[in-house]
């Protein structure tokens, strides 16, 4: 069992860092087409209408909707799997490894919100976006990771990918709560049937996930008309997912769709993601748009809110005797890993993403532009920290 739980995680961190690294070659090939001859041909692309009609349902949206409701509801499905595992058999299910990584994703949440807010509170519109710096990248924080090599210990990326999962959970509640839209009460209806068909089916031990599926893409749908973000649909289907087979215990219907899912949503659907939400143009640039209340509250909160929260609160539990320092890590290396949490990229896009499209305004360029400069700059720090942390003593 402890050969597969380490298998399992090494194969884990060995696709979420290569994935990070591909995520990286998306963003910069987007910036590229937006700011070369392919910009109309990329804005093009983004805005081609797909529709799907079945009688009188019909889903119309551009081709960056689909991408942002549909393609993102698998890797919310992915990231519930991965919550659901960990809370039950992983590293969260000890109540002891639960503590630093918990209240430093709270520190790191909470803290660039409110870097946010000191720069917009004073705009309506533009205060929608205090959630977009709360978010952590944790493909992108892993690919830097693999740029130093094996000197990283493992306990390193377990208390950031532990620490990203919790960044994860505050992101569904956020959006849960604070961005849907006008809710449809019959279609609530319809995606409250299909959990309780979902809870029936997980009670009644079904361990064939095609059902869970189809079930599951119901509720989507149901979701999705009902205003309510519809990627959350993704994560209550993960919870019903049967972790083990009663009739045989070495068999676990989650843990294959888990490992099926990870390449797809590391080489798939998160590089599309970042491929057709990064592409921003820089023709006209000035100082007065990057100087802009809304990127410097997202820019300054995520490189300077996610040191400040997550060191800040894990040094005050460590000092308190809460929680204790994770093993083969110290005060420098833990300072590294929280400037690390501020690549918010991909989950900050997305909640950018529907900050904005709930206000009905196009602030999209300001919001990315904020997202680059406090991920970019996040990235090299934690780097060059960590590079420091691990320096050339401690290689092999």
């Amino acid at each position: 069992m402890k050969t597969e739980s380490s298998n399992f995680i090494t194969t884990f961190f060995r696709l979420e860092s290569a994935g990070g690294l591909l995520l990286m070659f998306s963003a910069v090939l987007a910036i590229i087409c937006a700011n070369s001859v392919l910009a109309p041909y990329y804005q093009l692309l983004l805005s081609t209408p797909v529709e799907i009609r079945i009688g009188s349902l019909e889903i119309a949206k551009p081709l960056l909707l689909w991408i942002n409701d549909g393609l993102m509801a698998v890797f919310f499905f992915l990231v519930g799997l991965e919550l659901k595992r960990e809370l039950i058999e992983g590293e969260l299910a000890d109540k002891r490894n639960i503590i630093l990584p918990g209240v430093g994703a709270i520190g790191g949440m909470l803290v660039p919100a409110l870097i946010y807010l000191y720069f917009n509170s004073d705009d309506p519109v533009a205060v929608n976006g205090w959630a977009i710096p709360a978010a952590t990248d944790i493909a992108f924080a892993l690919g830097v990771l693999t740029l130093l090599g094996s000197r990283v210990p493992t306990t390193v990326k377990i208390f950031l990918t532990s620490l990203a999962i919790f960044d994860d959970i505050g992101a569904i509640v956020i959006i849960a709560l604070f961005y849907t839209a006008k809710i449809s009460i019959s279609a609530l209806v319809v995606a409250a049937v299909c959990i309780a068909i979902l809870f029936v089916m997980n009670r009644r031990n079904v361990i064939a996930t095609s059902p869970y599926i189809l079930v599951g893409a119901i509720m989507w749908v149901a979701t999705l008309k009902s205003g309510v973000h519809a990627t959350l649909a993704g994560v209550v289907l993960a919870m019903f997912i049967p972790l083990r087979n009663p009739q045989d215990p070495s068999e676990s219907p989650l843990k294959s769709m888990e490992h099926d899912l990870h390449t797809v949503v590391a080489f798939f659907v998160l590089p599309v993601f970042a491929f057709a939400n990064a592409g921003i143009g820089f023709h006209g640039l000035g100082l007065d748009d990057v100087l802009h209340p809304v990127p410097m509250g997202i820019s300054l909160g995520l490189f300077l809110g996610k040191q400040i929260g997550i060191f800040g609160l894990c040094w005050l539990v460590i000092k308190l005797g809460v929680a204790r320092m994770p093993k083969d890590m110290d005060w420098l290396s833990l300072y590294g890993t929280a400037a690390l949490c501020g690549i918010g990229f991909t989950m900050s896009l997305f909640i950018g993403s529907l900050a904005f499209e709930v206000t009905g305004v196009n602030l999209l360029f300001d919001e990315r532009l904020g997202i680059i400069v406090g991920s970019l700059t996040s990235g090299i720090l934690g780097y060059l920290i960590l590079n420091v942390a691990f320096g050339a003593n401690k290689s092999e």
